[in-house]
């Protein structure tokens, strides 16, 4: 086989790979979706407000690879009050909540409300088959980093260094 027509098979191989991934991720998220089914939340987003509550989830690749996807590879700016730059500009609705990852689909707060304590058990079986998902596409994977860690590398990876920066040549 020809050099080219080898690394189109690469190619082709990772894109296959890529949309298995996204498609078991979906299937987890609707898991997630069903194991909270019985519970309530207010939608306040006060969950949203990262710097408030000094938690955020933790995403593993495919999950940042999915957000990138349905933002059309925007990476929103970040947001002066130290909320989920996926927020709308008012601070109240998430701009990819349909798609939104797995910690922020399992994420319990004191105001749930719904039949007794969370379902853990779920939350832990899928938890164990997100990384399988993550490590199906990358078997290298590091693991999980916060949404932040994220957000701010792609932001990092969008601006130009500055001028005398040793990353620079001169």
């Amino acid at each position: 086989m020809a050099a080219g027509g080898a690394w189109d098979e690469q190619r082709s191989q990772r894109a296959h790979a890529r949309r298995t991934a996204l498609r078991d991720l979906k299937a987890v998220h609707r898991l997630a979706d069903a194991a909270y089914r019985p519970y309530s939340c207010p939608g306040t987003a006060e969950c949203c407000q990262l710097a408030t509550t000094k938690r955020e989830p933790w995403l593993w690749p495919v999950e940042w690879e999915l957000l990138l996807e349905v933002s059309g590879g925007r990476v929103p700016p970040e947001r002066a009050d130290g909320g989920c730059p996926f927020l709308d500009a008012a601070g109240k609705r998430c701009t990819v909540y349909a798609d939104r990852p797995y910690g922020c689909r399992t994420f319990f707060c004191q105001r749930f409300r719904g039949p007794g304590r969370e379902p853990l058990e779920a939350v832990a079986l899928l938890s164990e088959r997100l990384e399988r998902v993550a490590q199906a596409l990358d078997p290298d994977c590091a693991g999980p980093q916060t949404l932040l860690s994220w957000h701010a590398g792609a932001r990092e990876a969008l601006e130009p260094p500055p001028p005398g920066d040793p990353r620079v040549p001169q």
